[in-house]
């Protein structure tokens, strides 16, 4: 996994997390492993986070954060789009790992919502 999480659109990231212009995700999220098997991704919007404090947003990242650590041996890509409030995660497919990583951040960040998911 990518150290920090990735972070697109307009906002004051926290110190050592990588930020990068919007560019679309199918131009750079990965879509096979170091083997050519397909990965598995999913997407979760987290309603007005643009709209929040700086505060609020460094805390939500930092939740984010400690449950993608927690599974930092099986995802691969992570980037949160602040201006469409929207978390992509990319990981190894592994049978119910989506939901089990979803239901993670949803714990720590309740308004945040699983829009989509693709399993490899």
């Amino acid at each position: 996994m990518a150290n920090d999480i990735r972070l697109s659109g307009n906002t004051q990231p926290k110190a050592g997390t990588k930020v990068g212009p919007a560019v679309p995700l199918h131009e750079i999220a990965p879509t096979r492993d170091e083997d050519g098997k397909p990965l598995s991704d999913f997407m979760m919007i987290i309603p007005k986070l643009k709209h929040q404090s700086d505060e609020y947003i460094q805390n939500t990242l930092n939740q984010i954060e400690k449950v993608l650590n927690y599974y930092k041996e099986t995802i691969i890509f992570v980037d949160l789009n602040m201006k469409m409030n929207l978390l992509w995660v990319t990981i190894k497919p592994v049978p119910g790992l989506i939901l089990e990583i979803s239901a993670a951040i949803k714990t720590q960040v309740p308004e945040a919502l699983l829009v989509a998911d693709h399993q490899g």
